[in-house]
């Protein structure tokens, strides 16, 4: 693995932005919000989804196209992508997720949450993919970007937390699959950690702030190279450990 991000840009980038379009699942808050706002305003056509459209109205003051998606519903992802048919999508952002912390020791384990987490941050994002596939074959950058943590690392040294953890590992695997598969026809599949974030999941005492960390993110995508294909990286553009 490479100690850190292949430095570059893609060719053309700068003039081609405005007719790029990204797609941002949980874009109704947080980072996935953030990500909206921040890809909006270097001029991507953004497209962000949100379980609960009454509750997107921020989202929908930047993005240009806001849609309905429970990522744990094959019905649901399946009817966003009729919706979405013909639309060629650029880059995907698998931002939707969940964190419950009260498995913090094996005693406090519950299957039923541990379920959940996997339904929705390790099937979620790859039913996405299945679904949009068509539409990122069609775009330009055919790069997807699942959200994984730190926190998912095998160097995981501090334990708890299972659902969770258990959830990012599994996804940085479906991720190397990916990229081992869409690789061969010039797609771009990473796994990136945003850091300790200052949202509802990340809590009031994290180190950075949701801007903080989109800005580094942001930048760490618009770099990605095809040598970067499967890779593990955080917002600064530094290689995980697997």
């Amino acid at each position: 693995m490479a100690a850190a991000l292949v430095s570059g840009t893609i060719g053309g980038m700068a003039n081609a932005k405005d007719t790029q379009t990204v797609l941002i699942t949980g874009a109704n808050r947080g980072i996935g919000l953030e990500y909206a706002r921040q890809f909006s305003a270097r001029g991507y056509t953004v497209i962000g989804t949100a379980r609960d459209l009454a509750d997107a109205k921020e989202l929908s003051a930047v993005a240009r196209r806001v849609e309905q998606l429970d990522v744990t519903d094959a019905a649901s992802v399946a009817a966003l992508a009729r919706r979405l048919d013909g639309v060629a999508i650029d880059i995907l952002v698998n931002n939707a997720g969940v964190f419950d912390r009260r498995d913090s020791t094996l005693d406090k384990v519950d299957f039923a949450v541990m379920e959940h987490t996997f339904a929705v941050n390790t099937l979620g994002p790859l039913r996405v993919v299945q679904a949009l596939l068509p539409n990122l074959r069609q775009g330009k950058r055919k790069t997807i970007v699942n959200m994984s943590s730190q926190l998912g690392s095998i160097g995981n040294s501090s334990g708890g937390w299972y659902a969770y953890r258990a959830s990012k590992a599994a996804l940085n695997q479906v991720n190397k699959s990916l990229a081992v598969e869409l690789g061969r026809n010039g797609f771009i599949c990473v796994v990136l950690h945003p850091g300790w974030v200052r949202t509802d999941m990340g809590g009031s005492g994290a180190t950075y702030s949701p801007e903080e960390s989109v800005s580094g993110l942001v930048a760490v995508i618009e770099k990605l190279q095809p040598a970067d294909n499967g890779r593990f990286y955080d917002f600064k553009g530094n290689a995980i450990p697997w």
